[in-house]
């Protein structure tokens, strides 16, 4: 009766099933997969913002399929500040990137498609691809001292079938940046196989320390057809607004065909409100203040982690290079989810297990660097105490 696209929607697995135990139980868990920036205690103008949405022009519905005018150049001014050239023409808002990836698939992909992925990386993709009826193929993204994207890997994984590279720049979870060569690289490769490039960039505002070989967007990285997207959930902290955007670059030609196109399907949806995207110009300029605040939680929440975990531990820490989260590698005394499990159920922490992220190998556990200082402090000793009692 119901779509076989919908398979395991409704499976809860072993951790939430223990975390809605030990909670109903009246535990105290300290949350180190806190990632909501509404929930982590960021201090908000709660005046100033509101005030953003009380424009009398929400009164009248003018519908736009790309979004409106003074939106999209806004979002052009943002990106200028940046040092990145992008039209407001060029600017298609969405209501998430979520949507931006369900776009971009109907865009690119008939039934039966491929799209390439990164692993590890956020679990979202296999979820969304599958909606749209389309395949999702893995390359790695490999460790030597830094992350890599591995060339050979995404030759394998590519096929008569793919249609798209997808990049998250920086990653989720590793914090890695696609590096200057890296990006030429994947230009040369998708050009040669007709192939466009999904650019996933939320976090990219999020660097944790200067690198001149890393590229912070792919806007106007080389002349492949690519689509960057970001939104205000990461950029400003407001997940709740639901807007996002997707910039479309690349040779003029495809760049046009993409835009009539991407135009109807948004046409058909219509899915950005009105009163967030008045706000969006207000909301933008607000983001400094934002960031700074999160930027600086992460910042310290990242040097407490290495710190406390030093050299002697048998913990250790992948350092990012941007972005909200931290990868820890844990003793293989225990598999991923016996560590997640222990941690719950005999320290009341809560982590992610790498495999959530499809880390090739064990054993990580992801943790959020957006957690409250007081929240993330003991968390740590907590996963240092039991790294170092025998399982």
């Amino acid at each position: 009766m119901f779509s076989s696209r919908l398979s395991g929607a409704t499976v809860v697995n072993q951790l939430t099933r223990r975390l809605d135990e030990r909670r109903l139980a009246g535990a105290r868990i300290y949350d180190l997969t806190e990632s909501n920036p509404t929930h982590a205690g960021i201090g908000y103008d709660a005046h100033a913002i509101p005030r953003l949405l009380a424009d009398p022009r929400v009164m009248r519905y003018d519908p736009d399929p790309g979004g409106l005018p003074a939106a999209r150049e806004s979002v052009s001014r943002y990106y200028a500040e940046r040092g990145f050239s992008i039209a407001p023409e060029q600017i298609l808002l969405t209501a998430s990137t979520s949507e931006g990836y369900a776009y971009l698939f109907k865009l690119l992909c008939d039934p039966g498609d491929e799209v390439l992925t990164p692993r590890p990386s956020y679990p979202l993709f296999e979820i969304l691809a599958g909606l749209e009826s389309v395949r999702v193929r893995q390359y790695a993204l490999r460790w030597h001292s830094r992350w890599e994207l591995d060339f050979d890997s995404l030759a394998q994984a590519c096929t008569r079938n793919t249609r798209a590279v997808v990049i998250v720049n920086p990653n989720n979870p590793t914090g890695s940046y696609l590096k200057r060569a890296e990006a030429n690289r994947l230009c040369e490769f998708c050009n040669s196989r007709g192939l466009a490039i999904i650019s996933d960039e939320v976090f990219s505002d999020y660097g944790l320390g200067g690198d001149g070989a890393r590229l912070d967007s792919l806007i106007d990285a080389g002349d492949a057809l690519t689509f960057s997207m970001s939104g205000l959930s990461k950029i400003v902290g407001l997940p709740q607004m639901k807007l996002g955007w997707i910039a479309v670059s690349g040779p003029e030609r495809l760049r046009s065909e993409a835009w009539n196109r991407l135009e109807f399907i948004a046409d058909t949806y219509l899915s950005v409100g009105t009163p967030v995207q008045y706000a969006l110009p207000g909301l933008l300029q607000a983001r400094h203040s934002i960031q700074n605040e999160m930027l600086a939680r992460v910042r310290e929440n990242l040097s407490f982690l290495v710190e406390s975990i030093g050299t002697e531990s048998p913990l250790a820490v992948r350092r990012p290079e941007g972005g909200w989260y931290a990868v820890v590698e844990v003793p293989r005394l225990r598999t991923e989810e016996e560590w997640a499990l222990t941690l719950l159920e005999q320290y009341d922490v809560l982590t992610q297990p790498g495999y959530f992220y499809d880390f090739e190998r064990e054993a990580f556990l992801v943790i959020s660097l957006l957690t409250a200082a007081d929240v993330f402090r003991e968390g740590v000793r907590r996963l240092l105490a039991a790294s170092l009692s025998e399982p």
